[in-house]
């Protein structure tokens, strides 16, 4: 989503004191079977087939409902309109931030790292994965979608250390060429070079996780189809950010997409899919805890929170 300058590590300052475990205790700690985390803690466990499944909350944004963000050049009277038949205020737009966290197998997957207590976050993503049971040593990758300030903001603390110190942070060549030429990210990418993997748009990146190629958000922008048996779900990264605007709206303009035009198209492109197929979504920024599926109705597609995971 948004960038998040860095002219230091320093600057991702975070709540999240809690370091990782020396690397030596990380394969006994990891043979400790997790606690169920109940609905609507901080970790909201669900499953994908055989696979345990949390999504984790870091956080949450809150954005101008001014024309300038989420309907840029779209008249006010129109939003307005449009979120009221929705139930929602219409003075701000509010974005949650939920990695999500996967067990498969002898690995510990997670799906981006939220924005490590920057932008006017609140840094949850330590306490919440430690509501899943798992502590950071734990973690044997990291598969970013893309690198905004929000989904990468957490692989660090405020020394410069990594936060995850065992995990391997795959993202598409794309993404890793555009952030290794973004200064503002340069202590980021000194920090994690060690520890990057990239792979191209479309491959298994992991047994049972196939990225997707979802253009125009950022050069290397991508989601994740992860499938177990019978049972799959995809998360979506930031293909859509408001489970309103996006859904309903997809045509309207978002700021944090680096190619509006292709990022419309993919948008509407990945409802049209999700309506006729029936799938599952991960939406990073939709309300917590992000999984539903899109449903067709008139003209219209909607957004439709999965039963058991709607928050109240």
């Amino acid at each position: 989503m948004m960038r998040l300058a860095l002219t230091a590590v320093s600057a991702l300052a975070l709540t999240l004191a809690a370091c990782s475990p020396p690397a030596e205790k990380a394969a006994e700690t990891a043979a400790t079977a997790p606690a169920a985390a109940p609905a609507f803690t901080n970790a909201f466990a669900f499953t994908i087939g055989a696979l345990d499944a949390y999504a984790l909350k870091d956080g949450s944004l809150s954005v101008p409902n001014n024309g300038e963000v989420l309907a840029i050049g779209e008249p006010k009277a129109d939003v307005d309109a449009l979120l009221t038949a929705n139930g929602l205020p219409t003075d701000n737009l509010g974005l949650s931030i939920q990695p999500m966290l996967v067990r498969m197998g002898d690995r510990v997957v997670l799906f981006d790292t939220g924005a490590g207590g920057q932008m006017g976050t609140e840094g949850k993503l330590l306490t919440s994965l430690s509501a899943a049971g798992v502590q950071p040593a734990q973690v044997t990758d990291i598969l970013i979608s893309h690198a905004h300030g929000d989904h990468v903001g957490g692989l660090v603390n405020a020394q410069g250390q990594l936060v995850f110190a065992n995990a391997t942070i795959r993202m598409t060549a794309n993404e890793w060429d555009a952030l290794k030429a973004d200064p503002t990210m340069a202590a980021l990418v000194t920090a994690i070079t060690p520890k990057v993997q990239t792979f191209a748009a479309g491959a298994e990146v992991l047994p049972g996780v196939t990225a997707v190629d979802i253009q125009g958000h950022t050069p290397g922008h991508t989601g994740y189809q992860i499938t177990s048996g019978s049972e799959g779900l995809l998360y979506i990264g930031d293909t859509m950010h408001h489970s309103v605007i996006s859904v309903q709206r997809p045509n309207w303009t978002i700021q944090f997409d680096g190619r509006a035009d292709v990022a419309e198209a993919s948008r509407r492109a990945l409802l049209e899919r999700a309506a006729s197929e029936n799938l599952r979504l991960y939406a990073v920024h939709f309300p917590y805890p992000g999984l539903g599926r899109i449903e067709r109705r008139a003209d219209d597609f909607v957004w439709v929170a999965e039963p058991g995971a709607a928050t109240p």
